[in-house]
């Protein structure tokens, strides 16, 4: 994936106020490549600068106390990112959710589990399950929200329905994963034409097929505006995971930032390479629609960004590193945290809700 760097006069350079930043605004903080303590301190440096809240992936309880040490104060608690294959449908995986809620109360503002395949198909248990595990967490002062996230390709109209369903479950919301809701329905519009068809960039076929591809593409932000709506009137937290990525990508089709493009071998459009599903100003679009539907104060974003490929000079930080005779892997962090950084502040510009103008009237004559 080739990444478009903002105009220097642009965003990516651009002086944001520092309250600007503290908004609703998270992004991974996690050690991404190889190494010891220094590339966590790393992290905690850059999240310092950026001004943005936290979100960490967390197996155990143990591995959240060690991370949550370097994670720098901020206005908004961490949010938990909890193993893909907890099953909140298990009994044993409902007790690693209150087992969280309980240790990390009044540290943490919530966690993350993924929903699966074969929820669909035992909605009233789910539904149940959910609501049993928010009486636990309502029993004390100071419990988390627990997210339920779009994750399994399921029909996103269920996942509405259960979010309607578990409404007065005050301590259960949902969060909108909008790389795997775009991906989803960017698929399933494009096989609805074109039923097991496989393609690639490099597809002979891709040419002429490209224009229905692109179409498929280019609808998956509606669909999201769409499910952030209908959640938002439920009148509860919401919580995002932002991320951009296109279906033709082989291996993680998502993960990426929303300043890349695909890179083809022809000319479409007058480009090398083609939209991704949002980009900058799909983005800001949903993070405008998310702020306008929820409550105020009652939504999250979180720069869920894996896919970034490069390397950035420590400059500032490479006295975190005296004892590494190879930097390579921290300028490898480092690259991925200015990409989060990037991200982050496009995020920002749009997370604050505009004021509302009061009109004003000429003073009387």
């Amino acid at each position: 994936m080739d990444r478009a760097r903002p105009d220097p006069a642009g965003t990516s350079t651009e002086r944001t106020a520092a309250g600007e930043l503290l908004g609703p605004v998270h992004a991974l903080f996690q050690q991404r490549v190889a190494g010891d303590d220094a590339l966590l301190k790393l992290a905690r440096l850059r999240f310092a600068q950026m001004g943005v809240a936290a979100e960490v992936y967390a197996d155990t309880p143990g591995q959240l106390e060690y991370v949550l040490q370097f994670v720098p104060p901020h206005g908004r608690l961490p949010i938990v990112h909890l193993n893909r294959s907890l099953h909140v449908l298990h009994d044993r995986d409902r007790a690693v959710v209150r087992q969280f809620a309980s240790r990390f109360a009044g540290r943490i503002a919530g966690v993350v589990v993924h929903d699966r395949q074969d929820m669909e198909a035992q909605t009233s248990h789910l539904v149940a399950a959910m609501r049993e595990l928010n009486a636990n967490l309502c029993e004390q002062p100071d419990g988390i929200m627990v997210f339920l996230e779009y994750a399994a390709g399921l029909d996103p109209g269920w996942f509405v329905d259960v979010a309607e369903q578990l409404r007065d479950a005050e301590r259960i919301s949902s969060c909108i994963d909008v790389g795997h809701i775009g991906i989803r329905q960017a698929s399933f519009r494009f096989g609805r034409h074109h039923p097991g068809l496989g393609l690639s960039p490099t597809d002979d076929r891709l040419p002429d097929l490209i224009a229905d591809v692109q179409d498929a593409v280019g609808n998956a932000l509606p669909d999201v505006l769409d499910i952030t709506r209908s959640l938002g009137r439920l009148g509860k937290h919401v919580h995002f995971h932002l991320h951009d990525g296109h279906p033709l990508i082989q291996g993680l089709p998502d993960h990426f930032g929303f300043l890349t493009r695909l890179p083809i071998p022809f000319n479409y459009n007058g480009r090398q390479s083609l939209d991704t599903m949002y980009g900058p100003t799909g983005l800001a679009s949903i993070v405008s629609t998310a702020i306008e539907a929820c409550p105020p104060q009652q939504v999250s974003f979180t720069v869920e960004v894996h896919q970034a490929e490069g390397r950035l000079p420590l400059t500032d930080a490479a006295p975190l590193f005296p004892h590494w005779r190879d930097t390579t892997n921290a300028e490898r962090m480092n690259y991925w945290l200015s990409v989060l950084s990037e991200n982050a502040i496009l995020v920002s510009q749009n997370a604050v809700k505009p004021p509302q103008r009061v009109k004003q009237h000429p003073p009387p004559t």
